[in-house]
């Protein structure tokens, strides 16, 4: 279904493909979907605000707002849309809500000003309201588009403005009583003032009527001797100008005749000097002409000079460019010879780098393939005798012929050597042992009979020879005598 909405409405669309709502001003509404009509024209709200000021005098604020939806503003009317459209803007509901906020505001303002400053900024109390409210409206989507706050009213009990009325009252009554007796006193003192004055105003202007008198009588004769001097003056002033007029004739007559005479000689001198310019130029041309014949023969000379020397230093530059281009190529065909030379080397030397590279991938490939046998090998070992690394240890070794080397190897390491064997007797026997069995010093005498052999034996090994306090051993290169 298509639906259209009037000037003063809006449609409110929800439903199936709608993610939120959807505000148009006509569109269709498919199945699945709510259509509702918004209307958006202002409401008028009435309010009887009661609010206390800073000294905590109550007192009634009449105020009237015309408040609706900020039609402009999408965001504005998704929010209308969603908490105050569904309700009627007439109903109990909204109007305490927009009551709630204005007296809250109001209240809030008040308590923060004196009755005085009340009543006086009106029209500031009325913006801070109004500026404060709209902030509260607009979480509403709702804009205020008029306020009117009537005169403050008392409260009941309270009559402030009653007697700032009376007090007003009696102020302007006793104010006109002032004004009265001060209109009296100005009338009668004015009259007083009237006769002095039309007294005195009458003597100054006979006075004045008489000095006036006096000042044209003066005025008269002063312009009579100002004429006279300034006939006097104008007549000196034309004697003045008619001599200088003369004194400069003569000099411009006299500056004539000097720039005439000046002339004459000026002309005379100028053909002398003509004249001599002339000659010289002709003494000049004549130099000039014997100087040309003398360039021309040397230049003749010197050109027939300078172009065999020309040719001469081209021939010489000639054969020098030849040889140079000779060595030149000479050059070049060395080091073309030398780059094949080396390229040939390098690709001898790469054809071998990659041939022992090839080896090397070939042998470390063998290598790595002896390495996949041989893991597998142990690997077949070990399942064989069950996972026991020790039996296949010692086959290995068996196998590989360890145990024959490690025999090989002791045997070459014994092999050479004179182990020397002495027995020593202490002289001792049974029956002194038995003796001396139980005897304390048994131990000790133990100890000093296993002394001689140790240091022979010392001895034998390492050369060394016990301590002389310790004791000698007997030489062994000179043997006692039976």
């Amino acid at each position: 279904m298509y639906k259209v909405a009037k000037a003063s409405e809006y449609l409110a669309i929800t439903g199936s493909g709608i993610r939120d709502i959807k505000i148009a001003k006509k569109g269709w509404v498919f199945p699945g979907q709510s259509c509702a009509i918004i209307e958006v024209s202002p409401v008028n709200y009435t309010f009887q605000v009661q609010a206390m000021s800073a000294e905590k005098l109550p007192f009634v604020l009449p105020a009237v707002f015309t408040i609706g939806p900020r039609v402009d503003d999408e965001e504005s009317l998704l929010k209308y849309a969603k908490l105050i459209a569904p309700h009627d803007k007439h109903s109990d509901h909204v109007t305490e809500l927009v009551q709630g906020i204005i007296e809250g505001e109001t209240r809030v303002l008040a308590a923060s000003m004196t009755m005085e400053q009340v009543f006086k900024g009106t029209k500031e109390f009325k913006q801070e309201v109004f500026e404060k409210v709209q902030l509260e409206l607009n979480q509403f989507g709702l804009v205020i588009y008029n306020a009117n706050v009537k005169q403050l009213v008392d409260v009941p009990g309270h009559e402030y403005f009653s007697y700032l009325g009376q007090k007003t009252q009696m102020e302007a009554a006793n104010q006109a009583k002032i004004d009265v007796a001060e209109a009296k006193m100005k009338g009668e003192v004015g009259a007083k003032l009237r006769q002095g004055q039309t007294l005195q105003n009458a003597a100054k202007i006979d006075a004045e009527t008489k000095v006036i008198s006096t000042q044209r009588q003066g005025q008269g004769r002063k312009e009579e001797i100002k004429v006279k001097t300034e006939v006097t003056v104008y007549e000196n002033e034309r004697e003045a100008e008619v001599a200088k007029a003369n004194a400069e004739l003569a000099k411009k007559k006299a500056a004539w005749s000097k720039e005439a005479q000046v002339a004459e000689v000026e002309a005379a001198k100028a053909v002398a000097l003509r004249d001599a310019e002339l000659q010289g130029e002709v003494e000049k041309m004549n130099g000039m002409t014997r100087t040309q014949k003398l360039k021309a023969e040397f230049l003749s000379k010197a050109s027939v000079e300078y172009e065999t020397k020309v040719q001469e230093a081209n021939w010489d530059l000639y054969k020098k460019q030849k040889a140079a281009e000779a060595a030149l190529f000479e050059k070049e065909k060395e080091a073309e010879a030398k780059k094949a030379m080396a390229e040939a080397e390098f690709y001898a030397r790469q054809q071998a780098a990659d041939g022992e590279l090839y080896t090397k991938q070939k042998e470390a490939e063998g290598l790595m393939a002896v390495a996949q046998a041989q893991g597998h090998y142990l690997r077949t070992l070990l399942g064989a005798v069950g996972g026991n690394y020790a039996a296949v240890r010692d086959y290995l070794m068996i196998t590989g012929g360890m145990f024959q080397d490690i025999a090989r190897l002791n045997a070459q390491a014994v092999q050479g050597m004179q182990p020397k064997i002495s027995v020593w007797n202490n002289g001792s026997d049974g029956s002194e042992g038995a003796a001396a069995g139980g005897s304390a010093m048994k131990e000790v005498a133990g100890v000093y009979r296993m002394l001689p052999p140790l240091f022979k034996t010392v001895h034998e090994q390492t050369g060394m020879l016990p301590p002389s306090w310790m004791g000698s051993l007997p030489d062994s290169t000179n043997p006692p005598n039976n």
